[in-house]
């Protein structure tokens, strides 16, 4: 499900990393503890390994304390992903379709539930490796410790100045890449908390799946 992957990259990316070792992931401890928000512009690129093909998509994220998100693509379609408190809901516009499910039916891997439940930890979810720069930001590679089809291996670039993520690349166990970049960041603005419901529109078709084991 694309949506396990997309939370994949704001695990990483807003995640209160709670990580000691070295400076550098003391650093983004540091700095994601202090933010309780925040919301940026994406572009996201979609690599298939097998056809070497590039899907990209482009839109805003708003992420709040303890792990609420809304994930708004607007091009090349429009598709929302909206985690709530108990409820996740997944809506593209031209299926009319709206996906609901429960948190724990949609994230069940062991990072997932350390995210939600605010005991990420950095170093022990992970084997972390300095890559050096690209770009003026600071390349590191994450290696799971327990890797999952969805995440096999993780890149994040951080920029030294403010410790924050700039860009994170997924890669799953069959090669395939999925890269986020985040644009024009803001941390000071508390957002709406409505932008954390969905009511679907009179006459969408739902899909419930919350009453599924």
């Amino acid at each position: 499900m694309r949506m396990r992957t997309l939370f994949l990259v704001l695990v990483l990316m807003a995640l209160p990393l709670k990580a000691n070792g070295n400076a550098l992931t003391d650093a983004i401890q540091k700095r994601y503890e202090s933010i309780q928000h925040f919301q940026a512009d994406f572009q996201q690129e979609l690599t298939n390994a097998a056809s070497g093909s590039v899907e990209k998509r482009s839109g805003k994220i708003w992420f709040k304390q303890p792990s609420l998100v809304r994930w708004d693509t607007v091009k090349p379609e429009k598709e929302l992903l909206v985690v709530g408190q108990n409820v996740v809901w997944n809506y593209v516009e031209a299926d009319k379709i709206a996906l609901k499910y429960r948190t724990n039916q949609v994230f069940k891997s062991k990072t997932m539930v350390r995210f939600l439940s605010g005991k990420a930890n950095l170093n022990e979810d992970f084997k972390v490796a300095e890559q050096g720069t690209e770009d003026g930001l600071t390349k590191v590679r994450l290696v799971p410790k327990e890797p999952e089809p969805t995440m096999v291996m993780a890149y994040i670039w951080v920029d030294p100045k403010t410790s924050l993520m700039g860009k994170v690349l997924i890669v799953d166990f069959f090669g395939n890449g999925n890269l986020v970049m985040l644009k024009n960041l803001v941390t000071d603005k508390r957002p709406d908390a409505k932008l954390f419901e969905f009511t679907p529109p009179a006459g969408l078709k739902v899909s419930d799946n919350t009453k599924q084991q």
